[in-house]
């Protein structure tokens, strides 16, 4: 780019910036004024509302005063929230107001926009920035020169697109500018992707491919599928689309109607500040062992990972088979066809406990049931069920209102106690105020009963469910062996606790019986890393969400927890079960994450790796440090976390397992200031980092090592997957250190894709 082209964008730059400045000195201006109102409605709250509240009128008038200054707290707080708000923005823009640049004409109209993180206009009203979420910014990501479209509320514009240039803008200054035909240009991606990793994944509107605008911009689908590979920035996509739903549904939507399930804690807040950063507050977060102990109250469910654990010791292959049953969407069809069939009297009905007896017996609760219409739905016969026996409470409270205990505590009742019974009811006769006041004292004892029939304790859905295991043996599977599963569960229960299998299935069999369990009010719902979850789960969440659009992503060759026993194509499944919906599948292919020699060895990791596509950053080639004992690879990792220390601010030592994690570091925070990462922690520190691949998913490091790649570590099938995730969380460096020979894995990749160093006593690295 010529000098003068540059600095007369440069002059725009700083004309601009002079005006957002301007813009900014006002906002904190209104901003003092605001607080100024906030304090002094809040100091003056107390004076307005002490009135006189023994006569009728004063108590309408105090109570009007307390709603009116209520009102106005909660109006200035507002504002002075919503201002925050933009200043915090124009601060953004202050450093860098746009990064790109469309030149177009329009039915010979010819305009200039400039394209940034949000939008910027001056005081005549001219658009000096385009929101990137706005319809014509499409055009940046989706455009190259010459005839295009882009999408408005009354249908596709056409226009021709001239010019497109970027901008690479710091503290005020342009540090690049080109002109391209490409969605982003490579100068911008290597600038970006260069950088070293951060606590908190960055916002990608300046380098959005347009595959990934694809994903953002879709809103014609009920469910959007995400395959990409590792590093194909499918997840800085998702946020990105987040983002553009809010703004692209304002009217209709806020981020109290989303719903992300997060891999962990640590992903959680590692995209935590992605949102704010673009002017919008974070959607909610829950990982699925959360979502799952919400819905079990008093039991603890197993996680996925402590499930992981314990099947890299043991996972007989018949346990595999009931598991992979029980995980599918052919079981919450059994769950189905159970109910449908179910007679009453399979129904496991409990008596409700008063005061060590039965106030509603488990035979009377079943003869309600039974007395219901055959072909109405289980739900239905629940809930009917459950509205009889609250109406036989009440006439309970009627009559038990007429008992001398009543009349003997009406009696002995305090002023304070009376007044807090009666409030403002006023009364025909003196024998209504006692009926009144005598059921209220009544409902207040039974309320325990009335908890008890509200919250459904008036069934044993744990029971419901081992009938249901008994009716729905599978076929490849023994009955012996399945009554000891049975038993093997109901032994679990009585230590509260839940295998995972069972929780998605049992919920779903619950749900489907009481007619209770979903939230209607969600209206987009997002899974990442969805080859993590089974078909029985994913049906339950979609279940348990009925409203909402659905948005899954993930990459099948990073299933950790289940590729050792999952059978069937997992897109194929997500698809016969979502059938009914209109459904958009989109692939991303390029990884961008890592440098092209460490992208092409964990490619080359994988049976289908030719389908991955490497970003042309360079790199050093992942080293391989082979050793003869553990005390040596332990020296060697302190060496290579050391030398890459200088280099960089983070440095993840990752195992396969937990325990190997414990003992790695027990023995490496002796030598090098280490922290231990495990699934109850929410942030991650800067230093040498030692944590189970698992925890790492979603996650990325400027260096890793991988501990202990050796054959006698990573031999099952399964462990290609293991090994392919650990490599692909790695930046800019990736070190393998084997205690003996490396895997087959390793072993089958092409020698000129690895630097191999042996080290022995006699021959050390340096």
């Amino acid at each position: 780019m010529d000098a003068e082209t540059k600095q007369q964008e440069q002059a725009r730059v700083t004309d601009v910036i002079a005006k957002i400045e301007q813009r900014l000195q006002d906002k904190n201006a209104q901003l003092d004024q605001a607080h100024r109102e906030t304090t002094s409605i809040e100091r003056n709250y107390g004076d307005n509302t002490r009135v006189n509240i023994t006569e009728a009128d004063d108590r309408i008038e105090t109570n009007a005063a307390v709603q009116q200054q209520k009102q106005l707290v909660a109006r200035t707080v507002e504002n002075e929230s919503i201002l925050k708000q933009q200043i915090s923005q124009l601060k953004d823009l202050q450093q860098s107001p746009y990064f790109g640049r469309i030149d177009i004409d329009e039915a010979g109209d010819r305009d200039t926009l400039y394209i940034g993180t949000s939008s910027f206009i001056d005081a005549k009203q001219n658009f000096l920035v385009y929101d990137w979420r706005a319809p014509i910014s499409g055009i940046y990501y989706n455009g190259t020169l010459g005839k295009v479209s882009y999408e408005t509320p009354t249908g596709p514009v056409q226009a021709e697109l001239l010019k497109k240039r970027q901008f690479l803008i710091e503290h005020g200054k342009i540090e690049n500018l080109f002109d391209t035909n490409e969605t982003v240009g490579d100068s911008m991606l290597q600038h970006v992707l260069g950088a070293d990793s951060d606590e908190y994944m960055r916002n990608i509107v300046a380098t959005i491919q347009q595959e990934q605008n694809d994903i953002i911009r879709d809103t014609k689908h009920d469910i959007l599928i995400v395959q990409g590979v590792a590093g194909s920035g499918k997840t800085s996509a998702i946020l990105q689309r987040i983002a553009f739903l809010l703004y692209h549904s304002r009217e209709s939507l806020n981020s109290e109607q989303m719903i992300l399930f997060s891999p962990n804690r640590l992903f959680s807040h590692y995209i935590s500040e992605v949102l704010p950063s673009l002017g919008e507050k974070n959607m909610r977060q829950v990982t699925l062992a959360e979502f799952l102990e919400q819905r079990f109250s008093g039991l603890r469910v197993e996680t996925l990972f402590d499930r992981y654990e314990q099947d890299q010791s043991s996972f007989p292959r018949t346990a595999q088979k009931i598991r992979r049953y029980k995980e599918s969407y052919t079981y919450i069809q059994a769950v189905e066809h159970y109910l449908r069939q179910a007679q009453p009297q399979q129904l496991a009905f409990t008596d409700v406990y008063f005061e060590g007896r039965a106030f509603f017996t488990k035979a009377e609760i079943a003869a309600i049931y039974a007395r219901l219409p055959v072909k109405m739905l289980a739900a239905d016969k629940f809930l009917a069920t459950k509205n009889t026996l609250i109406k036989r409470l009440k006439r309970r409270i009627h009559e038990e209102a007429k008992a001398d205990w009543v009349a003997a505590e009406v009696d002995m009742l305090d002023e304070d106690r009376y007044r807090s019974i009666v409030g403002e009811q006023r009364f025909d006769s003196g024998d209504d105020e006692f009926q009144f006041i005598a059921e209220k004292l009544v409902r207040d004892r039974l309320a325990i009963v009335y908890d008890a029939l509200y919250n459904d304790y008036f069934i044993d859905m744990y029971e419901q469910y081992a009938d249901f295991m008994r009716q729905a043996t599978p076929n490849d599977v023994t009955a012996k062996f399945w009554q000891t599963m049975i038993a093997s569960y109901k032994q679990q229960l009585e230590r509260h606790h839940l295998r995972l299998e069972d929780a998605a299935p049992l919920l779903y069999l619950r749900d489907r019986l009481t007619g209770s369990g979903q939230n209607h009010a969600m209206q987009h719902l997002f899974i990442d890393e969805m080859q993590d979850y089974t078909m029985a789960q994913l049906a339950y969440i979609k279940h348990a969400f009925p409203k909402a659009k659905l948005t899954l992503l993930g990459d099948r060759a990073q299933d950790l927890f289940t590729a050792h026993y999952r059978q069937n194509d997992f897109i194929d499944e997500l698809t016969t079960i979502f059938q009914t919906h209109s459904i958009n599948l989109i692939t991303l292919n390029k990884s961008y994450r890592s440098t092209f020699p460490i992208t092409t060895f964990a490619a080359a990791l994988l049976p289908a790796g030719n389908e991955i596509q490497a970003f042309t950053r360079d790199g050093h080639k992942p080293l391989l440090v082979m050793t003869d004992s553990t005390a040596d690879s332990l020296q060697q990792i302190t060496k290579q976390c050391r030398r890459l220390l200088l280099q960089h601010e983070t440095v993840a030592v990752l195992t396969k397992d937990r325990a190997t994690s414990t003992r790695l570091y027990a023995r490496l925070k002796l030598d090098v200031e280490t922290t231990l990462m495990t699934d109850a922690d929410r942030a991650l520190p800067k230093g040498v980092l030692i944590l189970p691949i698992y925890l790492a998913k979603g996650l990325e490091f400027d260096a890793v090592v991988a501990y202990d790649v050796s054959a006698v570590h990573f031999n099952a099938e399964g462990d290609r997957d293991i090994l392919y995730t650990i490599a692909s969380r790695a930046m800019h460096e990736l070190v393998l250190i084997s205690t003996g020979a490396p895997c087959q894995f390793i072993d089958a990749v092409p020698a000129e894709m690895l630097a191999r160093v042996t080290v022995s006593p006699a021959n050390e690295l340096s």
